[in-house]
């Protein structure tokens, strides 16, 4: 059974996620007067911002250090994809949201760097590297290495929540040099992204198999809760969580890109 008091304070989670809000606090705080703009006078303290980024830091603690992850590892399948979820929308959504422009500047601003971020960031490239990352990390192989080895788990965690960051780039980019895409983009490109990921969802719903060995042995939480309906389950949570997500985006990108004055801007 799963241990509900089973909290993971592992020094590289705890430590890891305090080194990035005291570096927050230390950026947007005492040293805010290094990001002074042409006039001189330093940014204020970006209260609403430094909110959604500590969220962000909260979620994704709840999401690999709770319980969750527990039953993620050792259980069900359909939990492990609750915690990539968790990582990949709401996460990294607040990450991007906490960032002020002028935090990410002094890298967007470089001439020198500015080609090679515009190319990168390119909605194609942001799309690739998010569906290609899921996908290959839910081969067989890989899946069952993270589950088996807390090392890789975490390495897959990490890049999962990297290919968020380059996922919702385009709609949520904080930098005024490589600002968010139109809203027309954005909807073709949420849209593509959606098609893109179908034939993951595909494999993972329709296998007659169970694809993770791990999930088939593992001791059932629910009675006449099999292996192939926990894969399903799984797979469901990916695709209807990735829709909904994708549908509330895309229908406020509509309603920017229908307002009269966000076309003339």
């Amino acid at each position: 059974m799963i241990d509900w008091r089973h909290w993971h304070n592992e020094p590289h989670l705890i430590g890891g996620l305090i080194l990035l809000g005291w570096l927050f606090a230390l950026a947007t705080g005492p040293l805010r007067g290094w990001f002074a703009g042409p006039d001189g006078i330093a940014p204020p303290w970006p209260r609403a911002k430094a909110c959604k980024f500590y969220a962000a830091l909260v979620v994704f603690y709840l999401a690999v250090g709770s319980p969750l992850d527990q039953a993620g590892e050792r259980f069900l399948l359909s939990a492990h994809m609750v915690q990539h979820q968790l990582i990949i929308y709401p996460a990294a959504v607040l990450f991007l949201l906490g960032l002020p422009d002028w935090l990410v500047r002094p890298v967007t601003s470089q001439r020198a760097l500015r080609p090679v971020l515009g190319k990168l960031l390119n909605p194609l490239i942001c799309g690739a590297v998010y569906v290609i990352t899921l996908s290959v990390w839910h081969m067989p192989v890989l899946y069952g290495l993270a589950l088996e080895s807390r090392p890789v788990h975490i390495a897959e965690h990490v890049m999962f929540f990297g290919a968020a960051l380059f996922y919702w780039w385009p709609l949520l980019s904080p930098s005024a040099e490589l600002p968010p895409r139109s809203p027309a983009v954005q909807m073709l490109y949420l849209l593509g992204v959606i098609i893109a990921m179908t034939p993951l969802f595909a494999w993972l719903a329709f296998s007659s198999d169970v694809l993770y060995p791990m999930y088939e042995l593992a001791p059932r939480l629910i009675t006449d809760f099999t292996p192939q309906d926990d894969q399903f389950l799984a797979a469901a949570i990916m695709k209807l969580g990735g829709m909904l997500v994708a549908f509330i985006a895309i229908s406020v990108a509509f309603v920017h890109w229908h307002r009269p004055e966000d076309k003339r801007g």
